[in-house]
């Protein structure tokens, strides 16, 4: 697989990051579904959008996260410059093509970039939120990631999404003709009312627009609330009531059996189009995996920047609170006080997490890992009730997850972590 590599060794130390994630928590509408750190209504349109202060804000962080590394690892090429760059949110189509050019300088001066290093934008397919696809792409990102989610009108409606399935396939073609030579679209299965033959009607569509890419995620509705998640130094925002109803009622329309049945044909498909699964929710064609997501699978150390944005240097997690109103006061101070890193939170891993971490990541992958990294304790006795049931077969010398382990999978991780 391109790009693969073993799972990072569990070290004692920190290490620079190889990847960059750059939050940008903007939306012209908020779906019901969604959990990432996203506002809507005045805060992205009109007289009182903050996208302008967003942008500053988020400069001032990246040289403030720039010089701790280079105090720590000394600047670039001292520092081993970044592999990928990864514009997520939210909207960051949403952002002017300026701004991004803006951002993406501070990143080449301050952090490195790579000779062909990886740089991803994400995009909503509306004609009001796509952007200036060819401008972004003038300002240095190389890959295009569509939210189209779904390619059947109805259901996209019953999503809380704004565009239509035409849209999927403008956007798609205006990216190429932006230069973009890698472009990927995602998709969610086991939503609300979806049968079978509506769900091959979207993965055939999206495989008649010719991606390069696609990244399939079943509808995840969790609580942040109840998790605790969202006070004033958590990395989501509170559910809104309507959103909370909306969960509620999708719920009870999810089934497990129905999930799977859903993956395992859109594996098929997707296999007989020429595209590999390389992880468990992900498939391209060759040469066109996520480098930077393989970053994460591969327990490398990532920055990250932006509202409800995690960091990871190998050895502690951290995060950013997700509130707009306090990132901005912290980053762009009134008066004459210098900015300051915004305020979160952190978690030291012991070396059972890391290791624990390192193997779950790994098994994620159709590269798996090597038997005698994972059989070891204490998590031989899970793996062996994986071989067992066929959840993983061993080609010597590395262990995967069969198709069946792909489906069952957060049965095993539970395992493994218990």
């Amino acid at each position: 697989m391109a790009g693969s590599a073993e799972p990072a060794p569990i070290e004692d130390s920190p290490r620079p990051p190889a990847a960059l994630y750059l939050h940008v928590p903007f939306c012209r509408s908020i779906c019901p579904y969604c959990d990432f750190a996203v506002v809507a209504g005045r805060a992205t349109t009109g007289p009182s959008s903050r996208i302008a202060a967003f942008v500053d804000a988020l400069l001032a962080e990246l040289g403030l996260r720039a010089s701790a590394l280079d105090a720590r690892w000394g600047r670039p090429p001292l520092r081993p410059p970044l592999r990928s760059a990864y514009l997520g949110g939210g909207t960051p189509s949403l952002l002017p093509a300026e701004a991004v050019a803006r951002i993406l300088e501070v990143v080449q001066e301050r952090f490195g970039l790579q000779p062909g290093a990886e740089v991803t934008i994400e995009v909503n397919p509306g004609p009001d939120a796509r952007g200036d696809l060819a401008g972004f792409r003038q300002a240095g990102a190389n890959r295009l990631s569509i939210g189209a989610q779904s390619l059947d009108g109805s259901e996209l409606r019953r999503l809380g999404r704004r565009h239509e399935p035409g849209d999927v396939s403008e956007t798609l073609t205006l990216g190429r003709a932006g230069g973009f030579e890698s472009i990927s679209l995602d998709l969610l299965y086991d939503t609300p009312g979806q049968s079978l033959d509506g769900w091959l009607r979207t993965v055939d569509a999206a495989l008649a627009l010719e991606p390069d890419h696609l990244s399939l995620y079943a509808l995840t509705l969790d609580d942040p609330d109840a998790e605790g998640l969202t006070g004033p130094l958590g990395d989501h925002l509170p559910l809104r009531p309507g959103a909370r109803r909306w969960r509620e009622h999708a719920r009870r329309g999810q089934d497990e059996d129905r999930a799977a049945a859903l993956y395992e044909a859109a594996d098929r498909r997707l296999a007989a189009a020429g595209f590999a699964w390389y992880e468990i929710s992900n498939w391209s064609r060759p040469g066109h995996e996520s480098r930077h997501n393989l970053a994460y699978w591969h327990h490398e150390p990532y920055e990250a920047v932006g509202p409800g944005a995690h960091a990871f240097d190998g050895r502690t997690r951290r995060w950013n609170a997700a509130r707009l109103d306090a990132y901005l006061g912290a980053l762009l101070p009134s008066g004459a006080a210098e900015p300051s890193l915004p305020p979160g939170g952190h978690e030291l891993l012991d070396a059972r997490t890391q290791a624990l971490e390192s193997i779950i990541l790994a098994l994620r992958t159709s590269d798996g890992l090597l038997h005698s990294v994972a059989s070891r304790p204490p998590f031989e006795g899970p793996i062996r009730w994986a071989l067992n049931h066929g959840l993983l077969e061993l080609e010597p010398p590395r262990l995967r997850l069969t198709t069946r382990g792909r489906l069952l999978s957060n049965e095993l991780f539970a395992r493994l972590a218990a």
